[in-house]
């Protein structure tokens, strides 16, 4: 399923990267107070599973579970292997 373009960014992070390597709660919940305010948060994924948070449920939303989307609002997502040469 094609991602949604992330919308024009606005607020006082405007204009800041983040990469987002955090999983399951903490991590990511921080991230997405970053995203909130403006910043542009890419979230960098393993390969084959993405964050562990991804299969959590029920309850599930017609584009996956709730709990990681509930975190990972306003977020990219990449995949990269970091054991390979090529993704890094």
């Amino acid at each position: 399923m094609p991602e949604k373009p992330m919308p024009t960014a606005t607020g006082p992070l405007a204009g800041l990267i983040v990469a987002d390597f955090s999983r399951v709660l903490a991590g990511p919940l921080a991230t997405m107070s970053l995203a909130d305010l403006g910043a542009r948060v890419i979230k960098v994924e393993r390969p084959g599973a993405g964050d562990d948070t991804r299969s959590w449920g029920p309850p599930y939303s017609p584009t996956g579970a709730t709990y990681y989307e509930s975190v990972n609002r306003n977020k990219e997502s990449v995949c990269l292997d970091l054991t390979s040469p090529s993704d890094l």
